[in-house]
Formats: C-alpha cells, structure tokens, sequence
C-alpha cells in the first residue's frame, strides 16, 4: 500500500498491483533503556519497524530519517543512523498487500540509539506505537520485522553487517 502522492503511489497509477522493485530504509530506534519502537500498520494490523519506499533524489539515509519521522514524529539526524543489513531476499521482502499490490523491497536497515521526543502514530499508516524489549516485541509481527529483528540481533552478536 503506498501512500497517497507518494512515489510509488504514481508508479500505481500506471502498472497497477504488478510487482515493483522498490529501493528503501526501515530503523529500529532504540530509547534510552534499549527498548525498540514498532508500529502496527493499518492495512494488516501487524507490527514492524519505521521505515518505507524511498522517494526521488533519496539516498537510504534520507528515506530512514524521513519514513520515521513520517511515521512517528521523531527526527533522526542522518548521522547518527548506524547501517546494520540490508535485506533483499524475496522470500521475506516480496510483500504482498492487502489491496493485491506486490512490491519487492531491496532496503538497508538502520540503527538509532537514544530515539527521544514525542512519539505519534500518523493515522493513514499506523495505527498505534509502542517502545518494546527487543527480547519481547509485540505479536502479530510481520515476517519481513521478524527478519529484521532477527539480522539486528546477530549483527550484535557478531559485530558484522548482515546482507540477505
């Protein structure tokens, strides 16, 4: 599902539900006790990470920082925006959305410590936010969040950049 002017809402207009390829960012933004914020999307009542499609003249970075504060209000600056993966792999990025929309994802995953501020859900999106332990996330989780939760761990574990 696009959002309304978005990019990938014109590429709709014109090739329908076929699948796109589609370059992005998601961030798991960390608050000061460690706990991770999620999401639950409107259209399937799952919950993931901030993040989305990248617009024109976006580079990762910038489609991090302006999906999450998009999608939560809270401002990110590019800088502190750590890469952790990136994610390609078709059997967890090939979405399919409730409307028939099929878009591949080929996005890099970010880390941000010390996410502060007023944290909102934008209602056309997301229905609620939560901070949560990344040992108890909440449930339902969508199997591409499930992904990424998964390559953030062992990027912690292991200290290497995780590409799927």
């Amino acid at each position: 599902m696009a959002h309304e002017g978005s990019y990938v809402w014109q590429l709709r207009q014109d090739v329908g539900s076929r699948l796109l390829l589609v370059p992005g960012a998601q961030v798991i933004a960390l608050d000061d006790e460690g706990r991770a914020l999620f999401q639950r999307r409107v259209d399937t009542g799952q919950w993931e990470f901030p993040g989305g499609a990248a617009e024109p003249g976006q580079g990762f970075r910038a489609a991090a920082c302006a999906e999450l504060a998009e999608e939560t209000g809270l401002v990110a600056p590019p800088a502190e925006l750590v890469p952790f993966a990136s994610l390609s792999d078709p059997e967890y990025h090939e979405l399919l959305y409730p409307n028939g929309d099929r878009l591949h994802a080929f996005g890099l995953c970010f880390l941000w410590r010390g996410a502060h501020g007023r944290v909102r859900a934008e209602e056309s999106e997301v229905t609620e936010v939560a901070f949560r332990p990344l040992a108890d996330p909440p449930h339902p989780m969508s199997r591409s969040a499930a992904r990424v939760l998964e390559l953030y761990l062992e990027y912690v574990r292991t200290g290497d950049f995780q590409a799927f």
